[in-house]
């Protein structure tokens, strides 16, 4: 019998900076063999820093976060054919009768899939959002695949200067998408962030991290010069939450094991059914 395989790109929009999501996405993909008969492969494209995007030969498709604005390389020539390939997918699954494809966007990539899809403005924050927070699931979202197995509220980690809010019910509609999951909405924050949102069964994005390993993000908050930042920028008070939220495991530990697993664990059923 011959091997099935599943191609996967990862698609890297952290533009060179140093960072532990690529190294967990890796891991989560890697680990998506244990539940599969088929070879997972994966390739790693670094879009932002190199400009190189994969083409439309992939089976499933993954999108890093990454820093700063998602508008500071608005019109470059990576972004145009970064854009070309979420439509070429779009597309591919709107018409054709073969397989479809899945892609999945995380963080920076939510609002680049934000930019483009035009299903919410995707504006600055007036307060960075840095931590390990609680996020309310929607009536859709408590019975999607993503989330239905997590608690509500359910906590993740979240690191991010913009958003997408305001959501466009026509365009929502016209989409066939759902919101799966907001922020919780405060006196200071009015208008509560998308969360998590599906486009259509193939294609879905988080906001939040939920490739996060609590592990790592232990290691790297207990450094001296990043408790310091953390420390001079928020307060102890802050930090202290944080690190007493990464030991829980029914927090982040849950949210790494179920999202972005249980995405890839129905991508490759559909892509292995007959």
């Amino acid at each position: 019998m011959k091997e099935k395989k599943v191609k996967v790109a990862i698609i890297d929009l952290y533009n060179n900076e140093k960072n532990e999501g690529m190294r967990c996405i890796k891991e989560i993909v890697t680990d998506s063999n244990n539940f599969s008969d088929s070879k997972i492969k994966y390739d790693v494209y670094e879009s932002r820093y190199k400009g190189d995007v994969p083409g439309i030969d992939y089976d499933i498709y993954i999108s890093s976060g990454g820093p700063g604005s998602p508008f500071e390389d608005e019109g470059k020539e990576w972004e145009k054919k970064y854009f070309n390939l979420i439509d070429s997918v779009w597309n591919y699954n709107q018409t054709s009768g073969n397989k479809k494809k899945y892609f999945f966007f995380i963080c920076h990539s939510f609002q680049m899939m934000g930019r483009f899809f035009k299903f919410g403005d995707v504006t600055k924050r007036k307060q960075e959002s840095f931590g390990i927070f609680p996020f309310k699931r929607t009536k859709e979202g408590s019975d999607d695949i993503l989330l239905k197995k997590l608690p509500d509220p359910f906590y993740a980690a979240d690191f991010r200067k913009y958003q997408v809010v305001n959501p466009d019910e026509k365009k929502i509609k016209e989409l066939g998408a759902e919101i799966l999951a907001v922020e919780k909405e405060t006196i200071e924050n009015s208008h509560p962030a998308l969360m998590a949102v599906r486009l259509s069964k193939e294609i879905a994005g988080t906001q939040f991290h939920p490739e996060a390993d609590p592990e790592s993000m232990m290691y790297h908050f207990s450094q001296p010069e990043r408790k310091k930042h953390i420390v001079e920028n928020y307060n102890e008070e802050k930090y202290n939450e944080m690190i007493n939220l990464l030991k829980q495991p029914d927090k982040i530990k849950l949210t790494r094991k179920t999202v972005l697993p249980s995405f890839l664990k129905e991508a490759i059923k559909d892509l292995n059914s007959d």
